[in-house]
């Protein structure tokens, strides 16, 4: 017999119509995760450990001012993102480096490129003072473990979780795969907040009132500006309590899963300037690997939290938020002076500089003290009662010397 070709057998159409539909929720749903995870990453950028350091801010600048003083931070930078949106429209772009590339030059361009790299690797320096600050108490209060022991010091825990937990999960090249990170990091931060609460109900009629706690506004105010995300208040609470143990263990937790996203950014940063934005497998481990290594090391030799969140907040948050979306508006826009968008940059402007350069002098001049380590006076009981709120600031102060040179 011959050799008889065979016609090409088709599908029935319900078939088709199946896999397409396969498809199209496999494609949905990959789509609705993507969506999900860029959600708790923004949230955990955002909201994250930073919500635990607001207590420092108003403290720094007064609590009615610093309540003044957060809304305004937050009316400038959505105001800040809607000039970005105009300017990138305006300027036929669609990132704020091209923005300022396009509005600047390269000079500008490159600026914006150092500032948007140190802004987050210094939050990675944060990030790991402060996880060596809190862990360290938290296995300092395992029974049977000398509080002298090497493995539960700052260092160690720093260099531990440096290798163990934030190298691993920085090395990740999609961001969408922390979302679920990022979901824990969220849910730890609710637990942490309703700690918190529960300690300024139990132990707050117990806790003497400062002299200047409802004072409008103090010196540091400007300072409080750059620092409204970070701050350790747990070094608030007595290490013997056990719910706050928890609490800083949560909170050592949060920090450790936020620190990727900041990871993420630095390393971006570095791929648009040296390699046009794409890594080779080899080079994005290389690159990773130099940036994290680094942040650790700086943080092994620094242990004050304070100066470091100043610092980075003038210095990198302030020209990012105020001053660089006002200088491409101003520059891009041809609206009339007195269009109510052009009014609000030329104020924000100035106000960035002036935030920016006295918060530095401020920082270097009036240095916060770092009182990590240390039990606050209210830990000690059997030293003077806690409800004596006639005792005098200095009075405390020495009797709290006396009691950590005895003590520690």
């Amino acid at each position: 017999m011959g050799y008889q070709g065979q016609q090409p057998v088709i599908p029935p159409q319900s078939d088709l119509d199946d896999k397409e539909l396969l498809v199209s929720e496999h494609k949905h749903k990959e789509k609705t995760c993507r969506e999900s995870a860029a959600v708790f990453n923004v949230v955990n950028s955002i909201i994250g450990s930073g919500i635990i350091g607001l207590p420092y801010s108003m403290k720094q600048a007064g609590f009615p001012l610093g309540i003044l003083l957060l809304f305004w931070v937050s009316y400038v930078t959505d105001f800040s993102l809607v000039l970005l949106i105009k300017g990138g429209a305006l300027s036929g772009t669609d990132t704020y480096q091209s923005l300022v590339n396009k509005t600047f030059g390269f000079p500008g361009y490159l600026l914006l490129s150092v500032l948007q790299f140190l802004y987050p690797f210094i939050a990675m320096i944060s990030y790991n003072i402060i996880t060596g600050d809190t862990l360290s108490k938290v296995f300092q209060r395992i029974p049977g473990v000398d509080p002298e022991n090497l493995l539960i010091g700052r260092h160690f825990i720093i260099v531990f979780s440096t290798v163990v937990f934030t190298l691993p999960l920085s090395l990740y090249r999609d961001i969408a795969k922390l979302g679920k990170i990022s979901l824990i990091s969220t849910v730890l931060t609710t637990l942490i907040l309703g700690i918190v609460t529960a300690r300024v109900i139990s132990l707050g009629p117990y806790i003497p009132k400062s002299e200047d706690a409802w004072v409008f506004a103090k010196p540091n105010a400007i300072q409080a500006v750059g620092v409204m995300s970070f701050g350790d208040l747990f070094e608030n609470y007595c290490r013997n309590d056990d719910l706050v143990t928890f609490g800083r263990f949560c909170y050592g937790a949060t920090v450790i899963l936020t620190y990727p996203i900041e990871c993420f950014v630095t390393r971006e940063v570095v791929a648009n300037v040296f390699f046009g934005g794409n890594l080779s497998p080899v080079f994005h481990i290389i690159i990773t690997v130099v940036i994290i290594t680094t942040a650790m090391l700086v943080s092994l030799l620094i242990d004050c939290l304070g100066i470091v969140l100043e610092l980075n907040g003038v210095l990198c948050a302030a020209p990012l938020i105020f001053i660089i979306p006002s200088a491409c508006y101003l520059k891009l826009s041809e609206e009339p002076r007195t269009h109510s968008d052009k009014i609000v940059s030329c104020v924000m402007l100035p106000v960035g500089a002036v935030v920016m350069v006295v918060g530095f002098v401020m920082a270097m001049t009036n240095p916060q003290d770092c009182t990590h380590g240390q039990e606050m006076f209210y830990c000690f009981p059997d030293n003077f009662s806690l409800t004596n709120i006639s005792v005098s600031h200095s009075q405390l102060t020495t009797q709290l010397s006396v009691v950590n040179a005895s003590t520690f």
